[in-house]
């Protein structure tokens, strides 16, 4: 969710001020959580009825293959993407509040969710190519890719410019039960706390965190099976062969594994949400005191 500091009118002309505390937030959290988030992506395309891959075995065989310092192959992208990623998101964001409650004021629950929503499917439609290129370096072998230029070289000579948007359907439709079930949770438990007495205008550091936690769980839970997709799409064309489909890439999955394939990979994806949401708060909140917002 975009923060609701964005929101206050006090802080108007200050949105750089939000975009670096952002973006070293996410920097930060998603460096210190990437072995989990490179775990993820192995388990989501790698495991299989037949090639089951824990948490725990997916570290190791990474380690082995690669040394520990490949437990953040693809980090370099990740952090690059968050600027622009960043700055698309809160940029139209600002103007979907705008329009819908002019210079002034909140918007209401529902235009705040139209508005988060249209703000992360335009920020993902353009930084699509970035999430290619991170699931392609993130499942690199050693030598494969000499880096990120060397990745992108590889992808257009062989595949074509189609292949940097591969995954964006299931990207787009994932933002619809990603959104409503985050922010549906995160009001819910603010009507919790407010009936408990707590002050929700200036809510303590645990009562914003368990929320944006829980209500953040809550949201990947709803929409990994369409994660999962994406990334199994956008990974090497010998994983789901030749220009694989959204419906192939599920009919496969439920073939190979069942239900609960649409799943896989789900440990680590709830294993980080904790640390990173509190790397990201802890971050943020030091870089807002800081920059003096």
């Amino acid at each position: 969710m975009v923060p609701m500091d964005v929101l206050e009118v006090d802080n108007e002309g200050a949105l750089w001020k939000f975009l670096l505390s952002g973006a070293m937030a996410g920097a930060v959290s998603r460096t210190g959580t990437a072995p989990l988030d490179r775990a993820k992506v192995h388990m989501q395309v790698y495991s299989s009825k037949t090639n089951f891959m824990n948490l725990l075995g997916g570290l190791q065989s990474m380690v082995q293959e690669g040394g520990f310092r490949s437990l953040w192959r693809g980090n370099g992208i990740n952090i690059l993407k968050i600027a622009p990623e960043y700055a698309i998101k809160f940029s139209v964001f600002e103007q979907c509040k705008n329009y819908f409650c002019g210079v002034h004021g909140s918007p209401p629950f529902q235009e705040r969710l139209f508005a988060g929503s249209l703000a992360v499917a335009t920020s993902q439609t353009l930084i699509n190519p970035m999430e290619v290129l991170k699931t392609r370096l993130t499942l690199r072998r050693t030598g494969q890719y000499k880096g990120l230029l060397d990745c992108a070289r590889q992808i257009l000579e062989q595949e074509g410019t189609r292949a940097l948007y591969r995954g964006y359907l299931p990207n787009m439709l994932g933002i619809i039960p990603y959104a409503c079930t985050d922010l549906v949770v995160y009001e819910l438990l603010r009507c919790f706390w407010l009936k408990s007495g707590r002050d929700m205008a200036d809510p303590s550091g645990l009562v914003s965190l368990s929320s944006v936690t829980l209500s953040t769980t809550c949201g990947q839970m709803a929409s990994y099976p369409l994660t999962l997709v994406r990334t199994r799409m956008q990974a090497q064309d010998t994983v789901e062969g030749s220009n694989p489909t959204m419906c192939g890439v599920f009919r496969r999955i439920l073939a190979q594994q069942g239900w609960p394939g649409l799943y896989r990979g789900i440990t680590p994806t709830l294993l980080k949400v904790l640390p990173a949401g509190g790397i990201s708060y802890v971050v943020y909140e030091a870089m807002k005191k800081t920059l003096g917002v």
